[in-house]
């Protein structure tokens, strides 16, 4: 008899394992060799999943867009707009690795026109809810978006300096002003 195999589930076995890497070392360490180590399985098993380190890349950014979704979805029928681009923030572990993910991916999607298509979803949601944040004003909504951006790249280049308790400050001076009529 056959063996049967879930491919979901060894799908999910490597996303494990790739944001275990993730997480511990950041997006350099993530190779198809290493993320193989992790999961501990051949290299020939991961590739069968995933033919490239772009392949890998894009699916660790599906998974951020994927955990970002359900952490605002968490939030409820109306959540504060604070709490929503909060969420897009590195002021954990978990997000750190998700902003990392979003700095690395983004950097490869300027040169590869493959991943642009992906980049540039994730760029026009994040800037229409600025924008509905903003009360509809795309001017401002793009200011806020500049803003929070700019936040999540300074707090990943110096973590410092951009701690999370001034992230959050920083991104209530935005939103405030953002909403100013």
């Amino acid at each position: 008899m056959p063996k049967i195999v879930d491919h979901d589930a060894r799908r999910r076995e490597i996303a494990q394992a790739l944001w275990a890497l993730l997480r511990r070392e950041g997006p350099a360490a993530v190779t198809l060799r290493r993320v193989a180590a992790e999961a501990g399985w051949s290299l020939g098993a991961v590739r069968h999943y995933f033919a490239s380190h772009d392949a890998l890349l894009v699916h660790a950014m599906e998974l951020v867009i994927t955990r970002v979704g359900e952490r605002i979805a968490a939030l409820g029928p109306d959540p504060d707009p604070v709490a929503i681009l909060e969420e897009t923030l590195p002021l954990d572990d978990e997000r750190r690795a998700e902003a990392q993910v979003w700095l690395a991916f983004t950097a490869v999607a300027l040169s590869d026109p493959d991943l642009r298509a992906l980049r540039d979803r994730t760029h026009v949601a994040l800037r229409g809810l600025c924008v509905r944040v903003a009360g509809g004003d795309a001017a401002r909504g793009e200011l806020l978006h500049a803003a929070v951006d700019g936040l999540a790249l300074h707090a990943l280049l110096d973590p410092a300096v951009t701690a999370p308790d001034r992230q959050r400050a920083l991104l209530r001076a935005a939103v405030a002003r953002a909403q100013e009529a």
